[in-house]
């Protein structure tokens, strides 16, 4: 692979246009009140995202075409497409968390954008076929499971399964699909894609607290996502003794304790959250009869996260027995690790290098689309710094050279991958 970073500026990253897409798009679903914007999926402003997203790729003269699942593509052709070349596809997502930044997902995609663009100012037909995607769903906010657009079009859950997922207002993700206008027709993996990129924020601290302007991303962390329930008996505070009482809101403290000694007694590779927890009846003076937790497991290797798994099982086993409780666990979601194209990852590794952007290799600590995309695809992800390691907050922030920086990586790697950056 030839080193061509000043050959990559032959064809123009404007990245003024980028930042400018940035800024309006983090304007759909803006909270007045607290800052930041919701644009969950599936509602009416993460339709208005769509839209918004949509004429930005007719702008392009892209072919917009939206699979069953809602997955949005922009697709620029090589000349010698004819409608079966498995395309260069690069991609994220533009729905948010609540009360989220401007730039989680919407970067990877408008930078996706900014690449199109690039070739159609500099009047030059790429020489593969080029696909822009804006995935359904990847946070799952509404709807779980998290990353369900990639899923499905990885071939991970069926159509018809994600269609009546029933989210969490009650109503069945088919149908808002529909009501927004964004249930298509394509089938979801009929666009194999030939290799998948993916630019995104850190979401992390790492990248600024060591002065590196970009990460390579080698591999991502497996998750595994559970509901814990916990069925006690409500008592009252004051005249119940501590050896008679089963505690719901007391188990589910020592869950929590648990795992944080879980996660430091792995050496730091396995991280444990729960990041949801209610009591019921959640009244000062009754004993809670029931509690229920989320727990969040991640670590980058297979075999740790499901000994960490085993370990959590074994606890539950042990502290119902111990304090009288009935304690049942669901599985919300359940992703192996993944390891990333090593070719991809040297020629996103070998761009920096040639721009003279330091650069080191990471793992990726929060799920992407680009985990599920590498199940059928080889796939890389670019990292860009983000500030105070911020993210899922108004206060996400990425310097504007910052992101211009990545985006010119990824035009580039793509001019290198498609063989016409020219020595």
């Amino acid at each position: 692979m030839s080193n061509s970073a000043p050959e990559a500026r032959r064809l123009h990253l404007d990245g003024a246009t980028l930042l400018r897409q940035l800024k309006e798009l983090g304007e759909i679903g803006a909270d007045s009140e607290v800052g930041g914007r919701t644009r969950i999926a599936l509602t009416d402003d993460e339709k208005a995202g769509r839209d918004l997203v949509a004429s930005w790729m007719r702008e392009l003269e892209l072919e917009v075409v939206v699979d069953r699942i809602g997955n949005l593509f922009g697709i620029l052709r090589s000349e010698a497409d004819d409608g079966t070349e498995a395309p260069l596809m690069m991609g994220s997502h533009i729905d948010s968390v609540t009360n989220a930044g401007a730039l989680d997902g919407c970067y990877g995609v408008l930078a996706g954008l900014a690449v199109a663009r690039a070739y159609r100012e500099a009047g030059i037909a790429p020489s593969r076929s080029i696909m822009v995607g804006a995935f359904t769903n990847e946070e799952g906010i509404r709807y779980q499971p998290d990353m369900m657009g990639s899923l499905v079009y990885a071939g991970g859950l069926s159509v018809d399964e994600a269609l009546n997922t029933i989210g969490t207002d009650g109503t069945r993700l088919g149908d808002e699909l529909a009501r927004i206008g964004y249930a298509g027709d394509l089938e979801p993996g009929a666009i194999v894609p030939h290799e998948y990129l993916e630019l995104h924020i850190e979401q992390g601290p790492i990248l600024e607290a060591e002065g590196i302007q970009l990460g390579v991303v080698k591999n991502l962390q497996g998750i595994s996502w559970q509901q814990v329930t916990i069925q006690g008996n409500a008592n009252h505070a004051g005249t119940t003794p501590t050896h008679l009482r089963h505690d719901a809101g007391f188990v589910a403290a020592s869950i929590v304790t648990f795992l944080r000694e879980l996660a430091r007694d792995s050496g730091g590779t396995t991280l444990a959250t729960v990041g949801c927890l209610s009591v019921q009846p959640n009244v000062i003076n009754v004993i809670p009869r029931r509690a229920t937790l989320t727990v969040d497991l991640r670590d980058p290797d297979e075999e740790r996260l499901t000994l960490a798994e085993q370990r959590f099982a074994e606890f539950l086993e042990k502290v119902a027995q111990r304090e009288g409780v009935n304690i049942s666990t669901e599985r919300l979601a359940r992703f192996e690790p993944v390891v990333f194209d090593s070719c991809l990852v040297d020629c996103i590794e070998a761009s920096a290098n040639g721009y003279g952007f330091t650069n080191r290799r990471m793992t990726s600590g929060a799920g992407h689309d680009a985990q599920m995309i590498a199940r059928i695809a080889p796939s890389a992800m670019i990292f860009v710094p983000s500030k105070g390691g911020i993210s899922h907050n108004p206060r996400e922030h990425t310097d504007d050279v910052q992101l211009v920086m990545g985006a010119e990586v990824l035009l580039n790697v793509v001019l290198n991958r498609l063989g016409q950056a020219q020595a």
